[in-house]
């Protein structure tokens, strides 16, 4: 079984998925409803509902159910890429203009609030109040982990602990949500909603490492945006917090200056390239297979089925993808 394997067994369900997402943002609102699908119909691998219905096999699989978390999961994830661009001034996203740029910042916002609320409408249709109450909790730190990247902004001397933290916040944690609710939902047994949430954080610390690695090594064909966006809104990543902790005075210094004059001290393609070069690509790789060999170790836990082997082959190619 390779990747495309597991899209292909699930082509079905991800195409009903596809249309519950088009009706759920549906609205007579003429801007809102091109705004709001304006981002869907750019794509993206949905790797959220994939894990939400993988974890489904591990239980009494119910596409009607499933679909009840994995389409709002998702919903999510695109109200906050579309606060993302406000926040970081982003004319592209996978390719295609923003909402930001197509129509402004105010319509953008009112867009991710609109996508936001309709996908709590449509989990409301649950109700189990552990579901509601562990999605709550992942959305509360989500916002906590966007405030403390704002907050980190331009700044060189935060540590590791403040980046593990936040992609934590950010990322691993609605990836392990989509686990673990895809499991709860489907009633699989406790020990295995257990693994199949551990599989899902650390596999979504690897997946915002390898992001911000990407950040430097794609392309702007393969990332959709000018490599180095994070680096050049004042974002400060992985390969970067190791170069400004371990590399020699004249490394740090250029990179030290570029964020502090934020930007202007030096072209960006320079400092793109210095850090594209360093060993700070090294360390994050290196970190992002340590999560990447946890997720597998709590994966391993669970019956060995086809959803198991999906499921590590998502995996593996979250640890080896190039976009």
């Amino acid at each position: 079984m390779n990747l495309a394997d597991v899209y292909f067994d699930l082509k079905g369900d991800l195409e009903e998925l596809e249309r519950e997402l088009s009706s759920a943002i549906a609205t007579d609102h003429p801007v809102l409803n091109e705004a709001s699908h304006h981002l869907l119909r750019a794509g993206g691998k949905r790797i959220r509902p994939v894990f939400v219905l993988l974890a489904g096999k591990f239980g009494n699989y119910s596409l009607e159910r499933l679909k009840l978390v994995a389409a709002p999961l998702e919903l999510i994830h695109m109200a906050t890429l579309v606060h993302d661009d406000v926040i970081d001034d982003a004319e592209t996203r996978r390719g295609r203009k923003t909402v930001r740029a197509e129509w402004d910042n105010r319509i953008a916002m009112y867009t991710g609030d609109y996508i936001f609320a309709r996908s709590l409408k449509m989990i409301a249709h649950l109700p189990d109040p552990k579901i509601h109450r562990a999605l709550s909790n992942v959305v509360v730190q989500v916002c906590e982990g966007e405030i403390e990247q704002i907050r980190d902004f331009y700044n060189w001397q935060q540590n590791l602990r403040n980046y593990l933290r936040r992609i934590k916040r950010k990322t691993a944690l609605l990836i392990a949500v989509s686990c673990e609710l895809g499991a709860m939902v489907s009633e699989a047994q406790p020990q295995d909603v257990r693994a199949l949430r551990d599989f899902g954080y650390y596999v979504g610390m690897a997946f915002q490492v390898i992001d911000d690695i990407l950040d430097f090594t794609g392309t702007e064909k393969q990332l959709g945006k000018p490599a180095g966006s994070d680096l050049r809104q004042g974002n400060i990543t992985l390969p970067v917090l190791y170069l400004l902790a371990h590399a020699d005075e004249a490394t740090r210094q250029p990179i030290i200056n570029y964020i502090q004059s934020e930007g202007a001290a030096h072209p960006a393609e320079e400092i793109v390239q210095l850090i594209k070069e360093s060993e700070g690509i090294t360390f994050a790789q290196s970190l992002a297979d340590k999560y990447l060999n946890k997720g597998l170790h709590a994966l391993y836990k669970l019956p060995h089925n086809e959803a198991r082997d999906a499921l590590e082959q998502l995996a593996l190619f979250v640890g080896k993808r190039s976009y």
